[in-house]
């Protein structure tokens, strides 16, 4: 299938999850993610998570990430250059939602890309060699082409990978590994 396709497909399955259904298979994700080897790290990339869109609930990472004394660092996304600015997580941190309802940091400390070791990624589908569909727009790939080159890039899914996905293109940077409420899987 292309990203077209899957795009379709998989917003239509998430819109079929209950909102049970989405807090169960999302503490599991968060508990399968405690058997990867990236706790030694200390700058973890979090995505908030768009309730509108029935995404992985990452509440229960950010838990982890505080009760492990993690830095924590979110973004604040620019629609107009497809860039996104870091900012470290803070008792102070002030959120306000965008017009695509994703909360984001008014403002704080800024996080350079090159301190990101860890990047929890957003997606709609990926397949078994780790490539990945997101809503589009470019943003991760873009944000990840401007990260260390050992950036560990996790997917968080409701669901199992595709065989493949037809329409890969040379920007699209693979996951590391995806982590579903059953499985962990490495491409690495």
């Amino acid at each position: 299938m292309n990203k077209k396709e899957l795009r379709a497909k998989y917003k239509a399955l998430r819109q079929e999850l209950s909102a049970d259904e989405i807090e169960d298979k999302s503490l599991a994700i968060a508990n399968k993610m405690l058997q990867l080897d990236i706790w030694e790290k200390t700058y973890f990339h979090l995505f908030l998570t768009i309730e509108e869109q029935k995404e992985v609930e990452t509440e229960f990472v950010l838990q982890i990430l505080a009760g492990k004394d993690k830095e924590i660092v979110v973004a604040k996304s620019n629609f107009d250059t497809l860039e996104m600015t870091n900012y470290l997580l803070t008792d102070n941190t002030k959120f306000q939602k965008n017009e695509y309802n994703i909360y984001e940091p008014v403002d704080g400390i800024e996080v350079p890309n090159a301190k990101i070791e860890v990047v929890f990624v957003p997606l709609l589908a990926y397949d078994k060699l780790g490539n990945r569909v997101g809503y589009g727009k470019g943003f991760y790939d873009n944000f990840l082409s401007k990260c260390p080159e050992d950036v560990i890039k996790v997917g968080l899914s409701f669901f199992e990978p595709e065989e493949t996905i037809d329409d890969v293109s040379p920007t699209d940077i693979r996951l590391d590994y995806c982590v579903t409420p059953t499985t962990s899987y490495s491409f690495q």
